[in-house]
């Protein structure tokens, strides 16, 4: 090739500085080009493109939305962290154990899986996920997922419920609402990167579960929003550990560790009526008898336990003879069968003192030393007023108020810090008469045909006594107040004094398990119902148990005459006062 002689001295003439000058302003031209390409915040001075639309597999995204994702898929056009990126660094900055998985789940592929499925099996198989994903930024398609869960499995106020409602909801609003009311974000689940790493996120993050539980306590202190999301995830677990259990559902259960105390060494507490031990019975089996709820756990009676929860206090109960029971057995329970000297006798306090021509008080209070704990009785058999109607006649008739509490209740309450109340089987004819009682209402005798009938006056009586209570409970903020519902009898082949009788030994004859929902004393559990007083639901467990009675083994029995209603001790009553204890 002829080079002409001027050009072959311009390219001699470059051999010297000319040539290093070039070299040099070359080099500084691709330094500066590569610079510009590799620096992000350089980009912000170039104006924005217009993209043409590209059509995906199901909507139309923008090749702008590509663009952002393609380069840099943490960084907006303004290279701050998209809102998602944001929750997944302060994620990976509270579990560093989550970077792993995280790397991972940016090279994920969908398999062929539907991406819908993906996304709605992240919302139900982690809920503990929810948590750590900021449960108040979710989508409404997610917190409507979450709901569902936690009613199937919980049967409670679901998770979502328990979130409070923050300004961080603004955060994620979708960018735009397609047909069918199905967010932006949801859909966006189409790009393939993008679902991939769903998919491999919610894979690996099932497998660390466990560690991330393990760490949420301490790691939720740095952030005030996860910490208000944690406590609203303790309260759900406190409303379930602390669900109102309904003791009465269960079964009785073989204890050798039983019986609490000894029929033979409470002789102290327990009358000799009672106390099968120093009877002619001998079966025992009856005493190894333990009720065991359905759904929860009965806290196991301790005298010590319970008379710490009673320090300072006085627990009254009020009834008939087998409150009277019920008293006695507690009695027992707590000195464990044996002599306590440390106790005193504080009937006088509460008027319990023998009365001109009785045989013994209307009722007993004693007093432990050690915890200044008070456990008394009062007869009263029908719960309601009962005054004589001539003090001056001895052979006067008695009004019986059934809508006036009794004056011992009126006249007490304010000392008591439990009371356990109870009637039932006096409410006969036969009572009635031999008592001479005289139904009164609003102080007058009653002329009211249905109340007249014993249900009648029985129900009545129930509703008023526990509407009087619940009345008094704003006075009185510590108290609690338990009616116990009826204890069933057992007289088969007649009545009491027509050859009835309860001869089986055999425990659990007639079933051993309850699984009914409602009481079987519906009386009761209507007049609580809607009021602060607590049903001791005693009824249908107690029913099971109609080789436990006293039966012809009586001291006092005379021939073809046995006690079918009340039961031996210890036995039965023990675990009513199991049930008391546990919800005291």
């Amino acid at each position: 090739m002829f080079i002409p002689n001027r050009m072959k001295v311009g390219f001699n003439g470059l051999r010297g500085k000319e040539i290093s000058l070039i070299s040099i302003v070359l080099m500084s031209a691709t330094i500066i080009l590569w610079s510009w390409e590799k620096t992000p915040g350089l980009n912000s001075f170039i104006p924005p493109q217009t993209p043409p639309l590209q059509l995906s597999s199901d909507r139309l995204i923008s090749s702008h939305s590509v663009q952002v994702l393609a380069p840099n898929p943490r960084l907006g056009e303004d290279g701050s962290l998209l809102a998602k990126e944001k929750m997944k660094v302060e994620q990976k900055e509270l579990h560093p154990e989550r970077a792993l998985v995280d790397a991972q789940s940016t090279s994920g592929e969908n398999n062929g899986e539907d991406v819908s499925l993906l996304a709605k099996r992240k919302t139900t198989n982690e809920p503990e996920e929810l948590h750590l994903e900021g449960a108040s930024r979710m989508t409404a398609a997610q917190r409507s997922s979450a709901k569902n869960m936690g009613e199937s499995n919980t049967g409670t106020t679901s998770f979502t419920d328990q979130i409070p409602s923050t300004g961080s909801h603004e955060e994620v609003k979708p960018e735009s609402t397609s047909e069918g009311g199905k967010n932006h974000e949801a859909q966006s689940f189409s790009n393939p990167t993008t679902s991939g790493a769903i998919r491999n996120e919610a894979e690996g993050q099932k497998s660390m579960k466990r560690e991330e539980h393990k760490h949420r306590k301490d790691s939720v202190t740095n952030s005030p929003e996860i910490i208000s999301l944690t406590s609203g995830e303790d309260k759900l677990n406190n409303a379930t550990e602390n669900k109102v259990c309904n003791y009465a559902k269960g079964k009785w259960v073989l204890d050798n560790k039983r019986p609490l105390y000894s029929g033979l060494g409470c002789k102290q507490w327990l009358s000799g009526m009672w106390a099968c031990r120093l009877m002619q019975r001998t079966d025992f089996e009856y005493e190894k008898l333990r009720w065991q709820p359905k759904d929860c756990q009965m806290e196991e009676f301790e005298g010590s336990k319970f008379l710490r929860r009673m320090q300072n206090k006085t627990l009254a109960f009020v009834g008939d003879s087998l409150g009277r029971q019920q008293f006695q057995s507690l009695m027992c329970m707590i000195t464990g069968g044996e002599e306590k000297l440390a106790i005193e006798d504080v009937g006088r306090e509460y008027g319990l003192v023998i009365a001109d021509g009785s045989a013994r008080p209307n009722g007993w209070a004693f007093r432990f030393s050690s915890t200044n704990t008070t456990i008394l009785y009062y007869w009263s058999a029908i719960l309601c007023d009962v005054e004589p109607i001539d003090i001056n006649n001895p052979n006067t008739d008695y009004a019986m108020h059934l809508d006036r509490p009794p004056a011992f209740l009126r006249q007490y309450l304010h000392k008591f810090n439990v009371l356990v109340l109870n009637t039932g089987h006096h409410w006969n004819r036969g009572k009635i008469n031999a008592n001479r009682w005289v139904m009164h209402v609003g102080g007058v005798p009653n002329n009211d045909r249905k109340i007249a009938v014993i249900w009648g006056a029985k129900n009545l009586t129930i509703h008023s006594i526990v509407s009087w209570v619940n009345s008094q409970l704003p006075k009185h903020p510590g108290l609690k107040v338990f009616f116990r519902s009826i204890s069933p009898r057992h007289f088969f082949g007649g009545e009491w004094n027509t050859g009835g009788s309860c001869d089986n030994t055999k425990p659990m004859s007639i079933g051993k398990e309850i699984l009914d929902e409602e009481s079987s004393d519906q009386g009761a559990a209507s007049a609580v119902k809607g009021t602060g007083v607590k049903l001791l639901d005693i009824t249908a467990l107690s029913q099971l148990r109609d080789e436990a009675h006293i039966s012809r083994f009586s001291i006092t029995a005379k021939p073809g005459v046995q006690d079918c209603l009340h039961w031996c001790l210890p036995g039965v009553p023990d675990t009513w006062n199991e049930l008391l204890f546990t919800q005291i």
